[in-house]
């Protein structure tokens, strides 16, 4: 015999109605209210229907992570971050007392399916929506993207974005967290010069992605201070902008790329002392294509990468690398986007990257 919510009223000794605030977790209700009706759910082994209640209430229990891959560590890390905040009041009970389910949206890095995903929430009547990782610079993708949130945030969805810019139009959001990755590429840039490197190599990111132009933007920001892109028989041997892109390689975020960039970096640019990677996972590519045409790190060639993601240390030598607060941040906008903390001021908050100095980079030989 099916248990129904009259059943749980009357073991709680309550009405329907309240019954119904204290699962759905949208009305204040007397913790010892609260207690009674939790514990006949458990004695009763009630089940909430899911769709029906969302019919009835602004929002369902389903919280959507979007993230470009899930098998990739740096979404990895801050979508698990965020799943540990919306899990509801954290009793531990198992209690089905205003809990939220999260949903990982792995989009493959098309922009189409993020879309497509963010229309499927919406059906779903989703409470929160946490997007993930850098965003497509496309104004029409732009365009559908605002529209698509706005209509969310208007039935009452929370948008959270989690290691992204907001978008030209982001009234609809809650709360943008951006990772500083120019300031981080322009630290990393600067430390290589310190160490006396003149010809640094970049194996870029998707060219379409904010966070490839970021870390691109913050690495030849240090290269201009330094008098490295000045012209031909310019300071410190500088050789002209054109050359910055000759030394530049765009590719996806993954270890082939890395690998096969910088085998075209080393074709075009032979004489590079250091490669710097648009990730960690791409930097192991390009240690891998770096050994096999029989050069050492770093005594022949240094290498660098950005995330520090947790193999980073373990890499042989340890890979000096940019590091990005990814679970602190992907715990923030769990409880952005589950309304257990304020937004920033603006609703946008700069989080800071550190320079994490190991044994991949040394001064050049000779």
């Amino acid at each position: 015999m099916t248990v129904t919510l009259a059943d749980v009223a009357a073991r709680a000794r309550v009405s329907p109605a309240t019954v119904s605030r204290v699962l759905n977790g949208n009305y204040p209700v007397a913790a010892s209210t609260r207690e009674r009706v939790l514990r006949a759910v458990d004695d009763l082994d009630y089940v909430l229907n899911g769709p029906a209640s969302s019919l009835a209430a602004a929002t369902s229990d389903l919280v959507g992570i979007l993230v470009n891959d899930i098998a990739d560590p740096f979404f990895g890390i801050m979508a698990g971050a965020a799943q540990t905040q919306i899990g509801g009041p954290g009793d531990g009970s198992g209690r089905a007392g205003g809990e939220k389910l999260a949903v990982i949206c792995n989009t493959g890095g098309s922009p189409e399916r993020e879309l497509t995903y963010l229309t499927l929430l919406q059906r779903q009547r989703a409470a929160a929506v946490v997007l993930t990782g850098g965003a497509v610079e496309n104004p029409a993708h732009q365009a559908a993207m605002s529209a698509k949130l706005t209509k969310l945030a208007d039935a009452g969805t929370r948008i959270v974005f989690c290691g992204r810019p907001p978008l030209p139009e982001g009234d609809a959001l809650v709360a943008a967290l951006t990772f500083d990755n120019r300031g981080g590429g322009r630290r990393l840039a600067e430390h290589l010069i310190s160490l006396g490197h003149r010809r640094i190599g970049y194996v870029a990111g998707p060219p379409e992605r904010t966070t490839t132009r970021h870390r691109l933007e913050g690495h030849r920001e240090a290269l201009s201070a330094a008098g490295l892109d000045a012209a031909p028989g310019g300071a410190d041997g500088g050789r002209g902008p054109d050359d910055q892109d000759r030394l530049t390689v765009h590719g996806p975020y993954d270890r082939r790329s890395g690998y096969e960039a910088t085998l075209e970096l080393l074709r075009r640019a032979p004489d590079v002392t250091a490669i710097v990677a648009a990730n960690d996972t791409v930097a192991l590519g390009a240690c891998a294509a770096v050994r096999d045409q029989g050069m050492r790190i770093p005594q022949d060639i240094s290498v660098a990468g950005f995330d520090d993601l947790p193999f980073s240390v373990d890499a042989v030598p340890a890979l000096t690398t940019v590091r990005l607060p990814l679970f602190e941040a992907g715990a923030r906008a769990g409880r952005l986007a589950m309304g257990k903390e304020n937004p920033p001021p603006g609703g946008i908050a700069t989080i800071a990257a550190e320079l994490m100095i190991r044994g991949s980079t040394a001064a050049p030989r000779g």
